[in-house]
């Protein structure tokens, strides 16, 4: 299909009704194989908190009345300096390739510049080549890289610890599962008070004797 046969792009502000969608866009676009930074940042609080603080920088693209991409962003006004700040760009599959991030980006950085924004922020998980490159492509340069470090806990010491300790408590309540209960002797005890239950304060004479 030509691109001048694509149906156009609508941008708008993020509605309450989009939260849901978005959120799922992000899950789908920001899997822990693909980019892992992105994957841990994300969840739905990043869109409820900027929906909340940021409404006019929390924008949609529909194509055909379906999402087909968000941005999410912030003004951060630092000493005499305001910076402009997109947190979040996403695009549907469905929807790649039509000009979509373009329009999104475009709008959100407008809206900024009326806003006293004279400079731009924006970062990515850095094997997100793709989201680099277009960010580069739009003007974006001066790339710094974060560096992230892991530990696996399995294999620290308290974690080792904590496991024993864990499964040391395990076995002990087990054990005490498995004991046989042991009760006291309750034969004569029931006797005895099941008689009392019968033997009433007077006497029994003959008349009341039951036959």
């Amino acid at each position: 299909m030509h691109p001048a046969e694509f149906d156009a792009v609508y941008v708008r502000e993020l509605e309450i009704d989009d939260i849901a969608p978005v959120y799922h866009l992000g899950e789908e676009l920001f899997t822990s194989d693909l980019y892992p930074y992105l994957y841990r940042c994300w969840d739905e609080w990043e869109v409820i908190g900027l929906y909340n603080t940021d409404p006019e920088y929390c924008l949609v693209a529909e194509i055909d009345d379906q999402i087909a991409g968000f941005v999410l962003g912030t003004i951060i006004t630092k000493a005499s300096w305001t910076y402009g700040y997109i947190l979040w760009l996403g695009v549907s599959p469905k929807f790649q390739r039509r000009g979509v991030g373009d329009k999104l980006v475009d709008g959100v950085i407008a809206r900024m510049i009326e806003d006293g924004a004279r400079f731009m922020l924006v970062d990515t998980d850095p094997e997100n080549v793709p989201a680099v490159k277009f960010f580069s492509r739009k003007g974006f340069g001066n790339t710094r890289q974060h560096v992230f470090l892991s530990m696996n806990l399995s294999k620290h010491e308290h974690y080792g610890r904590l496991i024993d300790y864990e499964r040391q408590k395990a076995e002990r309540a087990g054990y005490k599962r498995s004991r046989p209960i042991r009760t006291r002797k309750t034969e004569g005890i029931t006797n005895e008070v099941v008689l009392n239950g019968l033997i009433s304060e007077s006497p029994i004479t003959d008349e009341q004797t039951p036959v």
